[in-house]
């Protein structure tokens, strides 16, 4: 037994100081992943700092049609949400095919962004991964690496980042509210996580002891055409092999709006500002959006064994942004 500490906190103040006091502290919300590296011995906190209490489980609509998302707000409630099925379908579909609906009942919004990825290397205490232990190499570079990353790694890193739902918050424009000694601030969905670099054990931009308290959507029109598509080895609950997350806007034949983003092709979500540029303002035809996503595709770097993830997304990309340019201009 590896004895730690445990604090319920009552207010997101007490939860960030107590948090901030204790290095070796992680904040408990739905548990689903932290407490699996827990039993791996990948993660060893010494401190768990309970967050399920704090008044951060509502959907909110704001005075400007925009939609604040509490960081413990259940996967599943957020899915089922009629504002968000409604106004943000391309969030609802990424959350219903992330987990089986146990792990959507237990998983949180907050927790969801702070998953770690699920490279068997990094999971695995006795192979070598500079993730969890920085310097001893990256086992999966010479390993088993067909659902590594083929844009954005580096030599210390091939990792892929396993959310859904934060590759349709990177497409919807949505900013990820957090709070620690410094007070509030807010990042952009598609910033908040970080690509590997040299220091690839750092997943996101969130600074020591802070907690996520929210997810900020911007407003959006009912009915406005997005969605999620997920391409995995099987159908029932597997995570992405390549997917894609669209928000399109258009009108008489004309790209106005445009939110592309790729899921489990980077340490990160993908936001695709290549292909958004090139698709703004130009013609909705099947040919300008495979022109566009192979723009953005140019720059993917395959492995020995994952160089069918990068014509992969792009079929995923031009069938959903093709069908939903049919939608939006109807």
């Amino acid at each position: 037994m590896n004895p730690l500490g445990y604090v319920r906190a009552a207010t997101v103040e007490e939860a960030a100081e107590a948090c901030a006091a204790h290095p070796g502290a992680r904040y408990l919300g739905g548990g689903t992943n932290l407490v699996d590296l827990m039993k791996l011995g990948v993660e060893e906190p010494t401190l768990l700092v309970d967050v399920n209490r704090l008044p951060l489980d509502e959907v909110e609509e704001l005075p400007d049609g925009s939609l604040r998302v509490g960081a413990l707000v259940r996967n599943s409630d957020l899915a089922a949400h009629p504002l968000v099925r409604d106004r943000y379908p391309v969030l609802s579909q990424a959350l219903l095919a992330g987990a089986s609906g146990q792990l959507r009942n237990a998983a949180t919004t907050g927790g969801n962004l702070l998953q770690r990825t699920r490279c068997q290397y990094f999971q695995d205490l006795s192979k070598p991964c500079n993730k969890r232990e920085p310097g001893s190499g990256c086992g999966a570079r010479e390993g088993v690496h067909r659902d590594h990353a083929v844009l954005g790694w580096s030599e210390q890193c091939i990792a892929t980042h396993p959310s859904d739902m934060a590759v349709a918050l990177a497409a919807l424009d949505a900013r990820v509210e957090l709070y620690g000694e410094q007070g509030a601030r807010s990042v952009a969905a598609a910033e908040f996580h970080r690509l590997p670099g040299d220091r690839p054990q750092q997943d996101t931009v969130i600074r020591p002891g802070e907690l996520i308290t929210g997810v900020l959507l911007p407003a959006a029109p009912a009915g406005l055409p997005s969605a999620y598509r997920k391409a995995r080895d099987r159908a029932s609950y597997a995570f992405a092999l390549a997917s894609v997350a669209v928000v399109l806007r258009v009108s008489r034949g004309t790209v106005e709006h445009v939110g592309l983003a790729f899921g489990a092709l980077a340490h990160r979500p993908w936001r695709a500002l290549a292909a958004e540029e090139a698709l703004r303002g130009g013609p909705a035809t099947p040919a300008a959006f495979e022109d566009a996503v192979d723009r953005e595709l140019a720059a993917a770097r395959p492995l020995r064994d994952n160089g069918y993830k990068a014509p992969l997304a792009r079929a995923l990309a031009v069938d959903v942004l093709t069908r939903l340019a049919a939608t939006a201009d109807a």
